[in-house]
Order: structure tokens, then C-alpha cells, then sequence
């Protein structure tokens, strides 16, 4: 079974802003996605990571114009399936034959004719997740993927699917300013064996520094297009926190950005990370951080910031 381990380029902003319908044509355009990619490749990051619905299709289009033209050897692909590519409202999901479709709209997309692991996107409470796993297995089964996992799962549908089939990787949102999985996702991953990937190492760049006290939100950040899954991080707790990891930063010759990078690579039982770019030259905390150790005292007092 291939083994997934480092950083991982997160191609979610490409063409839109996720998976979100009122965002598709919107977010990284094509130029700068191919920009982002040759910089990623460069740097030895050999690892994408897309979504069918990413952009509404784009992000894996932007990819496989990518790959049709550099030709990469030794590039992992991984995709995932749950949310529409063109925002019909109930085209969603994880039953077998949707699976199959999508699945083939992403390899047509990608130009590949394998992906290397594929994902279930969020949970489906509508699919038992038995038959769910029942088609992976038969996709892997057809040499169609590699391996297969989940991405927004708890312990409890982790443990589930356990109980069906082998998971290769878990990717749920991990980060200084969010640890809720180091209760029971964390170590029930490292007890069975499965890569601990995490997506949103940066919080959705609030970890990065570009969000200050009193000021307005930088014009374009996630913020002002997409603020819901960060309103929480607005408060004197974290704005102190923040103040303190630049210090850290600073003290150590580094960025918050590229500080709190190498806290998610350092902290056990996490076996990579997904970055997510806007820019080229957003990478460049990320490629120094994988280069950065933090031994498990020092983690744990950079943690004890956002206390």
C-alpha cells in the first residue's frame, strides 16, 4: 500500500473557493494555479490534493492541463467525492453509482486514468457507509485508485469504517487554533495504522499573521469572501495568541506562518499536511517549515498561546 506521508499540495482555491457553487469561476485563476504548481513541484512537494467539486470541476481541470503538459513523474493525485460539480441542489452524495460517475468525471478531468487515493469528502447520513466502502474497495479492486480514506470524519465514523474496510488517511482541519481531534481522531488513527493528513494547518490564514486587532480584513482574504468557519477565531484570546507566536517567530528567525506549519508537521500521531496556496510565493513558509522540528516541550508551550 503506498504510503502517505509530507505536505501535500491543496488545490481547494482553484477556480473558486472550495466546493461552494456561489464561488465556482471565482478564486485562483488558471495562470496562477499552473504558477503555484511549478513552484510546489520545485520545491519537492509532489503531492496534490484536489476535489471533484473544487471550482465546479476547474481545480482538477487546472491540474490536469498541469500534468498534460510538465509531464511529472512520481506525482500522487488525490480527490475527493461527495458535493456537486455544478451546484444542482441535491447532487450530492456518496451512493455507488454517484460514486462511479464523479469518479469518472474526475479522472476525465485530471487525465489520468488512476487517482492515487481517493476520499469520501464529508459524511453521507443518507448512504450506509458499508455500501460506500463496498465501491472503493471495488474501485481500488479495478485499479481504478490506490487507496481510499475520509475527510471530515470523527472517531465514531472512523471507527466505522473501520469495521468495513481499511482506510488508508483521515483529513479533517487541524491547527494550533484547532485541536479538537488529538482527544480520540488523532490516536485512533495511529492505533490502526491510518495517515493523519490535515487540512487548514494555517486556520484559513489566520495563523499567518495577516489578520491583526482593530484592523479590517485584508481586502480578498477568506475573511471577507468566506469569514463563517473562522467568526469563532475573532477574540482578545486568540489575537493575544497571535502576538505571541510572532514573537516565537521572530525569536526562532521565522514567520508566524511558517512556526505554525511545522507545529502540524511536528505533533505525533500527524503524518503530513495540506497546504492551500493563493500565491506562488505562500509556499515559501511552508517548504522552510518542513524543514523545522519542534520537539514535543516547545509544542507544547507554543500550544498553551491560544489557552
Amino acid at each position: 500500500m503506498t504510503v502517505f506521508r509530507g505536505v501535500a499540495l491543496g488545490c481547494g482555491n482553484f477556480g473558486g473557493i472550495g466546493s461552494a457553487p456561489e464561488f465556482f469561476g471565482q478564486g485562483i485563476d488558471e495562470e496562477t494555479a499552473i504558477e503555484i504548481m511549478d513552484v510546489a513541484w520545485t520545491g519537492g512537494i509532489h503531492w496534490f490534493d484536489t476535489g471533484d467539486a473544487y471550482g465546479g470541476g476547474s481545480s482538477e481541470r487546472f491540474i490536469g492541463r498541469w500534468v498534460r503538459e510538465r509531464r511529472p513523474e512520481g506525482l500522487q493525485l488525490t480527490t475527493k467525492v461527495f458535493h456537486s460539480t455544478t451546484g444542482t441542489p441535491g447532487d450530492v452524495g456518496l451512493a455507488p453509482d454517484r460514486i462511479r460517475r464523479q469518479l469518472e468525471g474526475s479522472l476525465e478531468r485530471l487525465g489520468v486514468d488512476r487517482v492515487d487515493l481517493y476520499l469520501a469528502h464529508e459524511p453521507d447520513g443518507s448512504v450506509p457507509l458499508e455500501l460506500t466502502i463496498e465501491t472503493f474497495e471495488a474501485l481500488r479492486s479495478e485499479g481504478v485508485i490506490g487507496a481510499w480514506g475520509l475527510s471530515n470524519y470523527g472517531a465514531a465514523g472512523i471507527r466505522e469504517a473501520l469495521a468495513a474496510g481499511e482506510p488508508a488517511l483521515v483529513q479533517n482541519s487541524y491547527s494550533l487554533l484547532d485541536r479538537d481531534d488529538e482527544d480520540a481522531v488523532i490516536p485512533l488513527c495511529a492505533e490502526h495504522g491510518i495517515a493523519y493528513v490535515p487540512f487548514g494547518p494555517l486556520a484559513g490564514g489566520w495563523l499567518t499573521g495577516k489578520y491583526r486587532r482593530d484592523q479590517a480584513f485584508p481586502v480578498g482574504s477568506r475573511m471577507t469572501q468566506r469569514p463563517g468557519p473562522y467568526a469563532g477565531y475573532v477574540t482578545e484570546t486568540v489575537f493575544d495568541g497571535l502576538d505571541r507566536l510572532a514573537a516565537e517567530a521572530e525569536a526562532r528567525g521565522v514567520d508566524s506562518a511558517t512556526l505554525a506549519f511545522a507545529w502540524v508537521l511536528s505533533s505525533p500521531g500527524v503524518s503530513g499536511a495540506v497546504c492551500g496556496p493563493m500565491r506562488p510565493y505562500h509556499l515559501d513558509p511552508v517548504l522552510k517549515a518542513a524543514a523545522l522540528t519542534i520537539p514535543t516541550a516547545e509544542r507544547d508551550r507554543i500550544a498553551g498561546f491560544f489557552e
